[in-house]
């Protein structure tokens, strides 16, 4: 049997509303926010004490979501260090196609978000770049030239 489809990657966060509002800019749309608490929580999780608030947010075609979580209780853990360069092991970025990259980047700018590098023409395919968002979030994006 083979995987159905891929339902949403988790982002643990310490300012909801910011990492909200920084998708939001980038296109996503929120499809809802709440508390998540309670016993079967936390067996899914492993964690004991767990409460929380979370959002859904889904790319304008439908496909793909991002889940954002805030923890309250435990209080989340910070790694080390904090704005890891990108070749740091684990998941480093989540990438996304763009209509034009420079009003993208231009726009997430205003929530705080940096150029990791530079907007790089990839061979005749692609302009991409990385941007750091909040919470040190890397966000690839992708504009396909012609």
């Amino acid at each position: 049997m083979t995987i159905q489809r891929m339902d949403n990657v988790l982002i643990v966060v310490d300012d909801l509303d910011a990492v909200i509002a920084f998708f939001v800019e980038l296109g996503m749309e929120l499809e809802g926010r709440g508390p998540i608490e309670g016993r079967w929580v936390e067996r899914v999780i492993g964690v004991d004490d767990v409460r929380q608030d979370v959002a859904m947010l889904r790319t304008p075609d439908g496909h793909g979501r991002i889940e954002l979580a805030m923890f309250h209780t435990p209080k989340a853990i910070s790694p080390e260090p904090k704005d890891a360069p990108s070749n740091t092991l684990g998941i480093r970025r989540i990438m996304f196609a763009v209509d034009d990259i420079e009003d993208v980047v231009a726009r997430l700018r205003a929530h705080g978000a940096e150029l990791v590098g530079e907007v790089t023409r990839y061979e005749d395919g692609f302009w991409l770049c990385y941007v750091r968002g909040p919470e040190g979030i890397i966000v690839g994006l992708a504009e396909q030239i012609g």
